[in-house]
Order: C-alpha cells, then sequence, then structure tokens
C-alpha cells in the first residue's frame, strides 16, 4: 500500500470557552497524531472551495476530485443502505424529526433528541411502507434518526426536500418545515413534488399516533413525528473510479460513495442503538470502527495501492454543541487508531493523509465554510508542529480546495 486518506468526520472547529479558547482539536492529547506531524508536512483545506458550506457527500466527492453535479445525496445513501435502484427511481435522504403538529409546523427537533432506538425506527419504517400511494417506493430506517426513501419510476429530482436547514441557502436556525416544491414549471417535477408532499402528510398521520410514539411521549422523550428529507437524485452517480482502492466503511454514505468510485468496500455492521444514550451508542460504533479499520489494513495492505477510511462519530458533538466529548473523541482515535498507524504505517513506507470532510464548530452546531486542517505523513522529518487548525494554516503544505487534494499528496494523477 502506497497510502491511506483518513477523513475525520466534522473535525475542524473554533476556539470555544469550555476548552479556553482552544479547538476540540487543540485541546486533544494526540501524541499519535503529532508524532505524524513531525515527521510530515501541514496545510489547510476549504472541501469544496471557499464561503462554501459543504455537507458530507459534497465534500467527499470534491476530495476525489468530481463536481458536485456528479451524484447525489439521496442516490449514495440508496445505494449505501443495499436499494437497488433503477433510473428514474428517486431517493432521498431522511431524517426522523419532531415537530409540533402539521399547522403549526416548528421543527422541534431534527433528529428527534437522538434517542429513536433501532427496534423504534425499524417498527415505524413498517408502519411507513403501508401508505397508500398511487406509486410503488421503499422506507428503510439506517442508522438512529437516519432513512432512506425512495419512489419507484420515472420522476424528476428538479425538487427541494421540506428539510429548511438544507434548502433555503443552508441559512442557520431555521425551524419551520417547508413543502417540497419544483425548481422548474416541467410537469413532472411538479407531480414529483406533489407526491412526495403526499407521502409527507401521510407518514406524519401514520407517525403521530403510532403506538411507538405515544410510548415514547409517555416516558417524556420527543416523538418521532416526521420525516425530514433531502439530497433528491434520480440519475445514478458518475464519479471517477478508484479501483485500485480500499475502503472500510460503516454509514451509508460512505459505502455508497465507495461503490460508485469503484473502490472495493469492505462493511460491518452499526451497533444497535438500544437506550437512550446516544454517546453510548457512538462511542460502541467508534470502537467498532477502529478495530475493524485495523483489522482490514493488516488484511489489504499488500493488495491495494490505497485506502480510504472515514470516522463518522466525531462530526456529532459538534451538532449538539458538545466539545468535551468531541475532545474525548479525538483522544480516543488517537490512542487506538493512530497508535496502530504510527506502528504501522513507517516500517510499510505507507504515507498517510489526515482531514476532515468539514467543520462543525460546537458553537455554531452545524456545518461552516472555515478550512480543515490536512495533516501529510510521508516521513520528511519537517519537524512540524501539533496537528492543529492553527499549526495547521503555518504548515508547509499551504492552502488548497478539495479537489487539489489528492494530486497535492501524490495519491492521484
Amino acid at each position: 500500500m502506497k497510502g491511506m486518506l483518513v477523513i475525520i468526520d466534522g473535525m475542524g472547529d473554533l476556539p470555544n470557552k469550555q476548552l479556553e479558547g482552544k479547538t476540540p482539536l487543540e485541546a486533544a492529547d494526540t501524541p499519535n497524531l503529532d508524532f505524524l506531524a513531525a515527521r510530515g508536512e501541514m496545510g489547510y483545506m476549504y472541501p469544496v472551495k471557499p464561503g462554501f458550506i459543504p455537507e458530507s457527500d459534497e465534500a467527499i466527492v470534491s476530495i476525489f476530485g468530481n463536481d458536485l453535479i456528479a451524484s447525489t445525496r439521496g442516490q449514495l445513501e440508496a445505494r449505501g443502505a443495499g436499494i437497488k435502484l433503477t433510473r428514474g427511481d428517486l431517493a432521498l435522504r431522511v431524517n426522523f424529526a419532531t415537530i409540533d403538529n402539521l399547522k403549526e409546523g416548528n421543527i422541534i427537533d431534527r433528529r428527534a433528541g437522538r434517542t429513536l432506538t433501532t427496534v423504534e425506527a425499524e417498527t415505524l419504517s413498517k408502519a411507513l411502507n403501508k401508505i397508500s400511494l398511487p406509486c410503488k417506493f421503499v422506507f428503510e430506517s439506517t442508522n438512529q434518526h437516519r432513512a432512506v426513501l425512495v419512489f419507484r419510476g420515472g420522476f424528476s429530482d428538479s425538487i427541494l426536500g421540506n428539510d429548511a436547514t438544507y434548502t433555503q441557502g443552508k441559512a442557520q436556525g431555521i425551524n419551520k418545515i417547508k413543502a417540497c416544491k419544483s425548481t422548474d414549471d416541467d410537469e413532472n417535477s411538479q407531480y414529483t413534488s406533489n407526491i412526495v408532499n403526499e407521502f409527507l402528510e401521510k407518514a406524519y398521520e401514520v407517525l403521530k399516533n403510532h403506538p411507538v410514539n405515544k410510548l415514547r411521549k409517555s416516558r417524556g422523550l420527543l416523538p418521532a413525528n416526521y420525516l425530514l428529507v433531502r439530497g433528491a437524485g434520480i440519475e445514478p452517480p458518475k464519479l471517477k473510479q478508484y479501483k485500485k482502492w480500499a475502503s472500510p466503511s460503516y454509514m451509508p454514505l460512505e459505502i455508497g460513495f465507495s461503490q460508485a468510485s469503484g473502490m472495493s468496500v469492505f462493511a460491518f455492521e452499526y451497533p444497535e442503538l438500544k437506550d437512550l444514550d446516544a454517546y453510548d451508542n457512538l462511542y460502541e460504533g467508534l470502537k467498532k470502527a477502529c478495530k475493524f479499520n485495523i483489522k482490514i489494513l493488516k488484511k489489504v495492505y499488500k493488495k491495494f495501492d490505497y485506502a480510504y477510511i472515514h470516522l463518522k462519530e466525531t462530526d456529532l458533538p459538534g451538532h449538539d454543541n458538545k466539545p468535551l466529548e468531541k475532545k474525548i473523541m479525538l483522544e480516543y482515535i488517537d490512542k487506538n487508531f493512530f497508535k496502530f498507524i504510527r506502528r504501522f504505517a513507517p516500517p510499510n513506507k505507507i504515507q498517510v493523509v489526515v482531514t476532515a470532510d468539514h467543520s462543525t464548530p460546537c458553537k455554531i452546531k452545524n456545518h461552516s465554510a472555515d478550512p480543515v486542517p490536512v495533516l501529510f505523513y510521508n516521513d520528511s522529518n519537517l519537524k512540524e508542529k501539533k496537528f492543529s487548525e492553527k499549526e495547521a494554516r503555518l504548515g508547509t503544505l499551504g492552502r488548497m480546495n478539495g479537489p487539489e487534494l489528492l494530486k497535492k499528496v501524490g495519491f492521484s494523477k
């Protein structure tokens, strides 16, 4: 293996009062990442371009040298969830969410409090799949509050979803649901938006009275009584191919992207959320992910030229304004995964790139347009300092945009 790209989801952050003016990465004790930084180069990257606030799919699509129009979030996640698609099938990413009622349309929580268990999500999904529509569809829960929705047939993807956080110019703090609407005057686009809106209205009626949500409310939990949809797509992804890459993946987005990019995917089943503590589940998942990645790297490093590794959990504390949790997760990754990389990469002459798909500053509780730090271990002995946003800005790699990364480090021609 020549190199590996490690993306730590949402790692980038801003100085935080809870961490005495440091970012979680600056505050974290990361001796193994610092070891790599001291024997390599650092820089900073705008995952797409300056001023652009990327979602995870946009960032990884861009970092691997593709135009953003080459794929859609819905198509990637549906494929990653194992749903077979034909051209014209409309795929959407979904959140189980909480609203007050359909008339007022106030979004109480975009993720139903992060307490929706795997069994609850699967039970609600079964009920939703019984909705009567003039077309066939598939609804499938994936992980915690996440799900995918596919309408079968010749639909249009010229529609905006009802998740205003992503459809209204990615504005911050929007807390009202919006009807899906077409983005052109095409008859099929109008029909498509009408079908999606009809499904969402019927879904609300199913969810608000479902025994799962009645029990949740009796326990003082937020009901998962509404669906937020985004990332509409009907076209198969048209991405650059990376056939000499291995991808140990575990989230539908990364699995779908890796498959569409021609990588060899090695997946594991994420731990079920069984109780109310979403962070216990995240730590369980992070522990399993680190062990799985190490196992796969040991197994395949002689068979592939490169590896793409994506650790998801660090993004969640950013969305929840939990800088201490983010710091702890970064320390866990360093102590477990990068401790292995520190021993594994140098003797096997493997170069290592560590970066993020986007910044998720805790105090913003959302993605931002801030650049992310880049570490490139190449055994150059340049004596770069601690891996952090501040030091990366001063690094010898300098500034870059996402599509430039792989070429800059020699992972792509």
